[in-house]
């Protein structure tokens, strides 16, 4: 009978990992050992904040939840202690997060992740992480959209001040 509710228990941890790899706009995996538990709460604290939900989880969990999410690939940096952020909303948050993290604190280790459904390497999180936040791409978005009818606003300006200066 006890079996019969660990298995149960483990079918039901593989169910929900494989939803939220599938609702996750990204996921990234990390190594987490070497960590003390100050700087792991501090690092949970900065997900949470972002929206980011962080995991412990067993890689022979994961592998399965991954199979059945159709993202084999990521079964491949699954190895050693892993810990894995979701994130629903904000594909770059836990990337960024994680990233600068890792640059303070050498024993955090990232390893890849999946992002869009994609499964991708530790270079295209890295590049990932290195993008402006959401904010920052939509103010330079703006800025390259209003930039045209600056200059034109600037131009008919300076033909108004050119025929008064005429006249």
């Amino acid at each position: 009978m006890a079996n019969a509710k660990i298995i149960q228990g483990k079918q039901q941890a593989v169910e929900e990992i494989t939803s939220k790899l599938r609702e996750s706009s990204s996921t990234v995996v990390a190594d987490y050992r070497g960590l003390n538990v100050a700087q792991v709460t501090e690092l949970r604290k900065q997900l949470r904040e972002a929206g980011v939900e962080f995991q412990v989880l067993k890689n022979s969990l994961v592998r399965r939840a991954s199979e059945a999410a159709e993202l084999s690939g990521l079964n491949e940096i699954l190895t050693g202690p892993t810990a894995i952020a979701f994130s629903k909303e904000d594909a770059v948050a836990p990337a960024k997060i994680l990233n600068d993290f890792a640059k303070k604190n050498e024993a955090l280790k990232l390893k890849g992740g999946v992002v869009e459904g994609q499964v991708v390497d530790l270079a295209q999180i890295k590049a990932l992480a290195e993008l402006p936040s959401r904010e920052g791409l939509l103010s330079m978005l703006l800025s390259v959209l209003q930039a045209p009818m600056r200059n034109f606003a600037l131009a008919v300006k300076a033909v108004a001040e050119k025929q008064e200066q005429q006249a």
